[in-house]
């Protein structure tokens, strides 16, 4: 095994974690301010991908599509929000994981009625696309590459905003006491609805950058809700540096752990065998650590209360 497989296979995980932080960003922040656990959230990764590959398609600009997956993932998390979670906050989690899942049932079928069944593509944008070479003569994509200065980006902005705007001040303010700042003049409904939009956002740009590297279909969104939940368990529920260093861990030990574990098992296996060993126990990796993690610090790495 070279030296520069491992590094690119290195830097496949974190490209990975940075997709991840995008979709559990949005998931975190929602469940730190709401307390809703909005299992349509990766209906909305789907939403984003979906605009941006029709978007690109029609006007033959990827950027146009990517304004489009924001505005279009930003608008239905403030229609979901308005329409249906808004009536969930004084339910119990259990309502709330009900209406959530019936929202995916409708999604799916929805967007397989408006654009079929067949998965559609997206073109990576020209000035994106080939690779660069990185120090040591690694050849890497460049669009995986933009992917991580994006997330990086996007995390540097969500500090910013939470740290150091009026809003994200009743952000803070309102996952410590609601009821406080809605009697200090804040409207609450208003802040639920710009910090829903904004969570559905992050997906849908995750979606977007996601959908150039595999295919947009129905039901993409699914399996990334999962890893994205995984993702915050281990940050930290609520915290969005927690949601960071969760999604790199989760997104290397995943990537690493599929691509290490076959060739370690070649060890004391034949090659076969070593193959389906691996790959079974690389599936498992992440929960491994999860629950490792978890036995450590219970309320996560980096509680956003703790």
């Amino acid at each position: 095994m070279s030296s520069a497989l491992f590094i690119e296979q290195l830097l496949n995980g974190l490209q990975f974690g940075v997709m991840l932080f995008l979709m559990a960003a949005g998931l975190t922040l929602i469940f730190g301010v709401m307390g809703v656990i909005n299992l349509a959230h990766g209906s909305l990764f789907m939403v984003g991908a979906f605009a941006c590959a029709v978007v690109a398609a029609a006007t033959g600009s990827f950027w146009l599509g990517l304004a489009a997956s924001l505005i279009a993932a930003a608008a239905a998390g403030a229609i979901i929000e308005m329409a249906i979670i808004r009536k969930l906050y004084n339910r119990s989690h259990l309502d709330q994981v009900l209406a959530t899942f019936a929202l995916i049932l409708i999604f799916s079928d929805a967007t397989r009625w408006v654009f079929g069944s067949f998965p559609y593509y997206l073109d990576i944008p020209p000035i994106l696309q080939g690779a660069v070479t990185l120090p040591g003569g690694l050849q890497y994509q460049l669009y995986r590459l933009a992917i991580i200065g994006a997330g990086i980006l996007v995390s540097i902005g969500l500090y910013l905003l939470i740290s150091r705007t009026r809003l994200g001040m009743r952000i803070r303010a309102g996952e410590s006491d609601r009821e406080m700042i809605s009697a200090l003049g804040v409207d609450i409904a208003k802040l639920n609805t710009i910090v829903f939009a904004v969570g559905a956002a992050l997906a849908g740009l995750a979606g977007a950058l996601i959908g150039a590297l595999q295919s947009v279909q129905v039901g993409m969104g699914e399996p990334v809700l999962i890893l994205a939940f995984v993702v915050i368990v281990i940050g930290g529920i609520g915290s969005i540096k927690g949601a960071l260093a969760g999604a790199v861990l989760v997104g290397v030990v995943d990537t690493m752990g599929r691509f290490l574990l076959p060739k370690l098992f070649t060890i004391f296996m034949d090659p076969s065998q070593a193959a389906t060993a691996g790959t079974a126990l690389a599936s498992m990796l992440i929960y491994i650590v999860m629950a490792i993690i978890l036995t450590i610090r219970p309320r996560g790495l980096f509680a956003a209360n703790g």
